[in-house]
């Protein structure tokens, strides 16, 4: 497996406050990754770094299989280079259909001149209809986005993200405020974007990360406490004394 993103002795400060600590942290190509930890552990903070929304004091970030540096880089450049991020709360168009957002996601050309010109393709409306397949939401393609349920809206965003043919996608706790049936679709629609990039997961829900079956990372003060199984993590007595109580 060639790895896709290694953070090495990531370091950064907030007003003195060490928000990321020495932090190391590497995923590979189609890999499913979850991060927890207790608040103010630094899950933020670095998701930040990796989108380059926060610059760090000391470290690197490399990606790809040429270990460029992400760290010389603009946010939007970084997200060209297919890195995608999905906030916890889902901003889609909310007065444009589900199609129209899908269609608006789509990797393209982005300078003015192809924008304004822009007539989707029979390919373009194909990869549309596949994508809302892929979220669940093939029978709302015509509805306004606005109307839809917060699960469904999760899921809209998820599709535009996945429209982008990102290689890494960040997941800022997908599950909440999820019906038990929209957080089952939730977890399979994310492994199998798993199954052909890198994805990560930060999530509080301990039954959701246990259903993704992945490999989790704990962060702790910004830094990592523990990494391998949930099972393994949760039977670790620091992570116990930190995160999960007595």
């Amino acid at each position: 497996m060639s790895t896709l993103l290694e953070v090495s002795g990531v370091s950064v400060s907030f007003d003195g406050f060490k928000a990321i600590n020495n932090l190391t942290f590497q995923i590979n190509d189609a890999e499913m990754r979850a991060v927890i930890g207790p608040n103010g552990a630094g899950k933020t903070t670095f998701m930040d770094i990796i989108t380059g929304k926060t610059r760090p004091d000391s470290g690197s970030v490399l990606w790809g299989e040429k270990s460029v540096s992400l760290l010389s880089m603009s946010e939007s450049r970084i997200a060209q280079e297919g890195i995608g991020r999905k906030f916890q709360r889902p901003t889609v168009f909310e007065d444009q259909s589900v199609a129209d957002n899908l269609m608006l996601a789509l990797k393209k050309e982005r300078g003015p001149l192809s924008v304004l010109g822009f007539r989707p393709s029979t390919t373009d409306g194909e990869k549309v209809v596949d994508l809302a397949e892929q979220i669940g939401l093939a029978t709302a393609l015509h509805r306004k986005s606005g109307e839809l349920s917060h699960g469904q809206k999760q899921w809209l965003e998820i599709g535009m993200l996945l429209a982008q043919e990102p290689r890494l996608l960040l997941v800022d706790e997908p599950a909440a405020g999820m019906t038990p049936a929209e957080r089952e679709h939730t977890t399979e629609l994310l492994v199998e974007a798993a199954k052909t990039r890198a994805v990560v997961v930060v999530e509080h829900d301990m039954e959701f990360v246990r259903r993704l079956g992945c490999k989790v990372t704990v962060l702790h003060e910004g830094s990592v406490l523990a990494e391998g199984s949930l099972d393994h993590v949760t039977s670790d007595e620091k992570v116990i004394e930190v995160y999960l109580g007595r």
